[in-house]
C-alpha cells in the first residue's frame, strides 16, 4: 500500500485533543500543528503539557494552548468543557485520545473502574458537552483489543468478577466504538452535519502501560513495543487521518497490513460485536446515568 503522509492543511481549523502531553497524543499535535492547525492540548497535567506544547510547531506563534482536564473525573471534564465553550471559540474536531492500559484496580472520584473511566466514559460526558460547539467530527480513539472486549452492564465496576486488567482495556475500548457507532446513528437521524469515526494505532511505541503499577507489565510495554512496534508517530497518523480526510462517518481506520499492527492509515476491521445497536443503545443509556451530575 502507498504510504499516506500528506496531510492536508488545517488552517484556522481547532482541535481538542485529550491525553497529548505524550504518546500517541502528543504526536497527533505535532502532526496537525505542522500543517496550521489550532491545538487545544487537553491534560490531566499541565506540567507536563507545558513542556510537551514547546515541541508542537505554531506553539511560537500562540496556536497551541494547554488546558487541564482529568478525564477520569467527572467533575474535571465538566469544569473543563465549561471553561472551553466559554471563551467562545468553536472546535472543529474533538479527538478523545487519552487512556490507560494495565492498571490495578481502583475507582475514581465518582466510583468507576478507571480503564472504564478514562478510556470512555469520560469521553462519553466530554462529547455529549461539547456537541453543540462542534463543527466538524468527533474522533474515538479505540484498539485492536476491542475484539476481546464484553459489556457486562450489570458489572461495569468489576464488583462481580475477578479483576482483570487487560480485559477491562478490551471491554473500555469496545465500549468506545459502540458510542462512536451509536452517536453517528444518532447524529444522521438528526440531519446533523456533524460526523463520528474512530482510529486505533495498532501496534505503536508509547507509554501506555506505564501507569501499571507492575514493573513486569510496565517493562513488557516499555520495551515489547519499541522492538516490535511502529514509532508513535505512525500510529498517530490513523488518528490524524481520521480526523482531517473526507471520510463518511461510523468509519474505523486503522494500520493496513493483515494483522492491523503495523501499517499506513486504512479502513480497519470492527468486531461485529461493535455494531450491535440494541447494546450501544443500553450501554449510551447508562452512561448518562453514570456520567449524571
Amino acid at each position: 500500500m502507498r504510504p499516506w503522509t500528506q496531510v492536508p492543511p488545517q488552517q484556522g481549523r481547532r482541535f481538542v485533543i485529550t491525553g497529548s502531553n505524550g504518546g500517541l497524543g502528543l504526536e497527533t499535535a505535532r502532526i496537525l500543528g505542522s500543517r496550521g492547525a489550532d491545538i487545544v492540548m487537553a491534560c490531566r497535567s499541565v506540567e507536563k503539557a507545558e513542556a510537551a506544547a514547546r515541541t508542537v510547531p505554531g506553539h511560537d506563534r500562540g496556536r497551541v494552548e494547554v488546558r487541564q482536564v482529568d478525564v477520569s473525573d467527572l467533575d474535571s471534564v465538566r469544569a473543563f468543557a465549561t471553561e472551553l465553550v466559554a471563551d467562545g471559540r468553536p472546535v472543529d474536531v474533538l479527538i478523545n485520545n487519552a487512556g490507560v492500559l494495565g492498571v490495578p484496580h481502583r475507582v475514581t472520584p465518582q466510583g468507576v473502574e478507571l480503564h472504564f473511566a478514562t478510556n470512555y466514559l469520560g469521553h462519553f460526558l466530554l462529547t455529549r458537552l461539547l456537541l453543540p460547539h462542534l463543527l466538524d467530527r468527533v474522533v474515538v480513539v479505540s484498539s485492536r483489543e476491542h475484539r476481546s472486549g464484553r459489556i457486562d452492564l450489570d458489572d461495569l465496576g468489576w464488583e462481580r468478577r475477578p479483576y482483570r486488567p487487560f480485559q477491562a482495556y478490551g471491554d473500555s475500548k469496545l465500549a468506545d466504538l459502540l458510542f462512536m457507532r451509536e452517536l453517528d446513528r444518532r447524529l444522521r437521524a438528526e440531519g446533523s452535519d456533524l460526523r463520528a469515526v474512530a482510529a486505533h494505532p495498532g501496534a505503536s511505541a508509547t507509554a501506555i502501560t506505564s501507569g501499571s503499577g507492575h514493573p513486569v507489565v510496565t517493562a513488557v510495554g516499555h520495551y515489547g513495543q519499541r522492538l516490535v512496534g511502529m514509532p508513535a508517530w505512525r500510529g498517530a497518523l490513523c488518528t490524524v487521518y481520521a480526523a482531517t480526510m473526507d471520510v463518511p462517518g461510523g468509519t474505523y481506520i486503522g494500520p493496513h497490513g493483515r494483522t492491523e499492527l503495523w501499517g499506513w492509515p486504512a479502513p480497519a476491521r470492527m468486531s461485529p460485536k461493535a455494531d450491535d445497536e440494541v447494546l450501544a443503545r443500553a450501554l449510551w443509556d447508562r452512561s448518562v446515568a453514570l456520567s449524571r451530575p
